[in-house]
C-alpha cells in the first residue's frame, strides 16, 4: 500500500475552485493524498490556486504538470472537450486518471483510453459515480423485489437555466472569480447532455442496466447566452430529448434542455404497474435506506452527497462532494488496490447514449448501441 498519492489537478476553474481544491486540502487527507501539483493555462489562476489551498506546485502547461508535478494520478477537470486528450497524456506519462464528468465525448475515445489504460496496468475512474448513493442501490433494489410492480417507463432529466452563469467563481475581480463559463455553450464538449444529463443516464443505467438503442431530437433553443458585457454564440445543442430503449418494451424520457426537466430530475422517475418511485419517495411516502434520517423526506445534501462513503466531518460543509468521493475511489484503488464501481467501462456506455442520440436526431434514424457494461 502506498502512503500517499501524489495527485495533479488539471484545471482551476470552477469545479476546482469550488469543490476539489478545497477537500483534498483537507488535513483529515494528509496521509493518504498530497496536493503535488495543479495547471491552469489562465495566467496567474493556477498559482492563485496553489497559494489558496496549499497546493506544492502550479503550472500554466499541462505538460509540464506531467513532466515536473512529480504525481502519482491527476483528476482532470478542464472542459469536457479536452478530456480525452489530456486523458491519454496522463495515461501515456504512467499516471492514474480521474474525470470529471464526462470522460470523452464519443465512445472510441473511451475505448482507447480503456485500452491504454489496461495495457499500462493504469486505474481510471470516471465520473459521476451515482450507483455509490445508498438511495440508488435500494431502489434498484426495490425494482427488483416489485415494489411498484412491472416497471413500465423512467423519465429523467437536466437543464442549463442560468446556472453556470451565476455561479460563485463569476464576475468577481480576481482570477479564482472571474472564471468564463462560455466553453458549457459551445463545441466539443457543451451542451446538458455532458454536463448534466449526464448524471441521469448513469443512474438510469446504473438502476436498469445497459440500454439497447436510442432515438433523439436535438438542437440549440438558446441561441446566444451572456457572461458580464458579453455574448456567447451557442453552438452546442441545449435542447435534446432522448428515447431510450432498455429492451421488452421498456422505455426511457431522459432530457438535456435550456430550461426546465422532466419529473425525476438527475435521479429518476420510475413508472410501475403498482406504483411510482421518484428519488426518495415511494409512492409519495419515504422509503429507507442506509443512513436515512427518517425524519428526512428530500436529499441530505443535493441528491444525497453526505451519505457518499468519504464524505466525512469537514467534507459535508463543502461542495461537490461527489466529485471528491470519485477522487477518493481513484486513491483507494490506487493505494489498497481496491476496485471502484466508477469504472470507466460504464462512463462509456452512458457516452454511446449520448453520442448516438445526438446521431440519430442528425440522421432521423435511431441508433443501436455498440457498448455495455
Amino acid at each position: 500500500m502506498a502512503d500517499q498519492v501524489r495527485i495533479g489537478v488539471v484545471g482551476a476553474g470552477s469545479i476546482s475552485v469550488r469543490g476539489i481544491l478545497p477537500h483534498l486540502a483537507q488535513p483529515d487527507l494528509a496521509d493518504r493524498v498530497a496536493l503535488a501539483a495543479v495547471c491552469d493555462p489562465v495566467p496567474g489562476r493556477a498559482a492563485a490556486a496553489a497559494e489558496k489551498f496549499g497546493v506544492e506546485q502550479a503550472f500554466t502547461s499541462y505538460e509540464e504538470l506531467l513532466a515536473a508535478g512529480d504525481v502519482d494520478a491527476v483528476t482532470i477537470a478542464s472542459p469536457i472537450g479536452l478530456h480525452y486528450e489530456q486523458g491519454k497524456l496522463a495515461l501515456e506519462a504512467g499516471k492514474h486518471v480521474h474525470f470529471n464528468k464526462t470522460m470523452t465525448i464519443t465512445v472510441a475515445e473511451a475505448t482507447e483510453l480503456i485500452d491504454l489504460a489496461a495495457a499500462r496496468q493504469l486505474r481510471i475512474v470516471a465520473s459521476p459515480g451515482e450507483m455509490l448513493r445508498p438511495h440508488h442501490v435500494r431502489t434498484r433494489e426495490l425494482i427488483a423485489e416489485g415494489a411498484i410492480g412491472t416497471l413500465s417507463w423512467v423519465s429523467c432529466g437536466a437543464a442549463f437555466g442560468t446556472y453556470h452563469e451565476n455561479e460563485s467563481v463569476r464576475g468577481g475581480s480576481d482570477v479564482l472569480t472571474n472564471i468564463d463559463p462560455s466553453w458549457y455553450f459551445r463545441k466539443p464538449g457543451g451542451g446538458p447532455m455532458y454536463d448534466m444529463t449526464v448524471y441521469s443516464l448513469h443512474t438510469v443505467t446504473g438502476i436498469l442496466g445497459p440500454a439497447r438503442r436510442v432515438t433523439a431530437m436535438s438542437g440549440v433553443r438558446v441561441p446566444t447566452r451572456s457572461f458580464g458585457d458579453r455574448s456567447v454564440e451557442t453552438d452546442a445543442d441545449d435542447n435534446t430529448a432522448v428515447l431510450i430503449d432498455f429492451g421488452d418494451n421498456l422505455f426511457c424520457v431522459a432530457t438535456g434542455t435550456a430550461a426546465g426537466t422532466m419529473t425525476g430530475g438527475m435521479g429518476g422517475a420510475f413508472y410501475g404497474t403498482d406504483g411510482t418511485i421518484n428519488g426518495l419517495l415511494l409512492n409519495g411516502e419515504p422509503f429507507d435506506f442506509p443512513g436515512r434520517n427518517p425524519a428526512e423526506t428530500q436529499a441530505r445534501g443535493p441528491l444525497n452527497q453526505a451519505l457518499l462513503p468519504h464524505v466525512t466531518g469537514p467534507h459535508r460543509e463543502i461542495e461537490e462532494q461527489h466529485v471528491y468521493e470519485d477522487v477518493m475511489q481513484l486513491v483507494d484503488w490506487v493505494r489498497d488496490g481496491t476496485p471502484s464501481i466508477v469504472t470507466a467501462e460504464h462512463a462509456r456506455h452512458v457516452i454511446d447514449i449520448i453520442e448516438s442520440g445526438y446521431r440519430a436526431a442528425e440522421t432521423g434514424q435511431t441508433q443501436d448501441l455498440t457498448t455495455t457494461f
